[in-house]
């Protein structure tokens, strides 16, 4: 039975094997792309592992750049002028076992081997501790000491060796363990997933910047809640985002077949778009708990205000795992107006209202979040998905007619108005030109230099100057 496709390897990983070859040495591919060739899966990066010491290495050919060579890597540039397809840049490791992990993250020292099944016993799971020989046929190309080949079969994420070891040595593995459940669809062997919470002390070590990449590796995955689930069950939420945990048992009103955090999971499954969109589904209702009350009045549960309170929560979280200016500003932004509440009903000034507080440029994150959100309530969501749908027709009417939205959009700016009204720049201006977008968003026929310039000149008096400072 042939395991793997030998065609999906790319000519360049081939060339560098046989170049090794040709010195004496041995040489396979390792890790991550071995499992996706054993999966049938595109693989992304090839790592080729070698008996050969770095120095060795780096004589065997033209093209080196020592990356890692402490550690016994370095990569290696593979040109064929002939095809372009075959060359490429490869990182090359020598065979290697491990000492200690002092910052449980990283070994204090390595020690070179000869022995391929030692180099594959210091990796973490069975899946990534396969190693293929591409040089050679059928199964003797396969190294497997481990079973990893088993465990994809069976679908399984089991450590390598001991799991206790393997999550103490380095806090990351805990979390990879959760975003590859997630990536892979695998379920988590029981053995390992109880080894992770006694290691939390070791996970506390990781950074933030570490953490957020798993997040973001995890919410590509098909249904990012399989992660989400192992973090919140093994305790790793509790280190990094004990905000989220509160969602869990909080139950919901009629309008809800889950709670709070079954929403969220559902929320986040069922949003379509980049990583950080899927985050404000994740996020989107983590102020729910803090604003629960039961009302008398309906005999149900209401989160009054539960955006704004999210908003506030979402910030810092975001902070704290060293999320970008631009993706926590996009998230908050979405989170604090995720709850749209539209009705055919509205007027068309209500309309354009929504569309001035969303911005224009975050209308295809709402209109997706909102759906997902409707989805994740998972009961009688079809009349508002209908709703949702008119929605976005009154919108793009609105803009295919240019329509003013934003004070960008008004007939008349800032510089005008200094000019014509003897203004200066700063918090009035601004004010100013906010007062006349709300006039043109109830009766956009005002929106002519004529009509704004003599509004403004009557608006201009009744603003004061220190409106900054008042305002605050």
């Amino acid at each position: 039975m042939t395991l793997f496709d030998p065609k999906l390897i790319p000519p360049g990983v081939l060339a560098v094997c046989a170049r090794l070859r040709e010195k004496g040495h041995r040489a396979w591919i390792v890790g991550g792309c071995v499992r996706d060739l054993l999966r049938g899966a595109n693989a992304g990066d090839w790592d080729v592992a070698t008996s050969a010491r770095p120095e060795e290495v780096q004589k065997a050919f033209r093209r080196v750049i020592p990356t890692g060579i402490q550690h016994g890597t370095v990569t290696v540039h593979i040109h064929d002028p002939q095809n372009k397809e075959g060359g490429g840049s490869f990182e090359v490791t020598t065979l290697r076992g491990e000492t200690t992990y002092t910052d449980g993250r990283r070994p204090d020292s390595v020690v070179f081997v000869d022995d391929i099944v030692a180099d594959l016993a210091r990796r973490d799971f069975t899946v990534n501790a396969i190693a293929i020989d591409p040089l050679r046929e059928g199964d003797a190309a396969l190294i497997d000491p481990f079973d990893g080949h088993g465990d994809l079969q069976r679908r399984v994420l089991r450590a390598v060796g001991d799991p206790a070891q393997r999550f103490a040595e380095d806090g990351l593995r805990a979390l990879r363990a959760a975003r590859f459940v997630a990536s892979l669809e695998f379920e988590l062997d029981e053995a390992t997933g109880a080894a992770i919470r006694p290691a939390l002390d070791t996970y506390r070590k990781v950074s933030a910047e570490r953490v957020r990449d798993e997040w973001v590796k995890a919410l590509k995955a098909r249904a990012p809640s399989r992660a989400f689930e192992v973090m919140r069950l093994h305790g790793l939420l509790e280190v990094s985002a004990p905000e989220l945990l509160p969602q869990y048992g909080c139950d919901q009103n009629k309008w809800h077949r889950y709670d709070v955090w079954g929403h969220a999971m559902a929320c986040v499954d069922a949003c379509a778009g980049d990583p950080v969109l899927r985050l404000s589904a994740l996020l989107h209702d983590v102020g729910k708990p803090a604003t629960r009350a039961f009302s008398d009045k309906t005999q149900d549960f209401t989160f009054y205000d539960h955006e704004r309170v999210g908003a506030e929560m979402v910030d810092p979280l975001l902070a704290r795992l060293r999320f970008s200016n631009d993706e926590r500003v996009r998230v908050t932004h979405l989170v604090r107006h995720h709850l749209v509440c539209y009705e055919p009903s509205w007027s068309d000034s209500a309309v354009r209202r929504w569309v001035k507080r969303i911005g224009r440029e975050r209308l295809d994150d709402m209109y997706s979040l909102n759906e997902a959100d409707l989805r994740g309530k998972d009961r009688e969501g079809q009349a508002d998905l209908v709703a949702l749908e008119d929605l976005k027709v009154r919108v793009a009417a609105m803009l295919a007619k240019g329509e003013a939205l934003s004070t960008r959009d008004l007939a008349i700016g800032g510089k005008e108005l200094m000019e014509r009204l003897a203004m200066r720049p700063g918090p009035k201006l601004g004010v100013l030109l906010d007062r006349l977008l709300e006039e043109v968003l109830e009766e956009p026929s005002k929106n002519t230099p004529e009509s704004l310039l003599a509004r403004a000149a009557e608006l201009a008096p009744t603003i004061p100057d220190d409106v900054k400072k008042r305002q605050a």
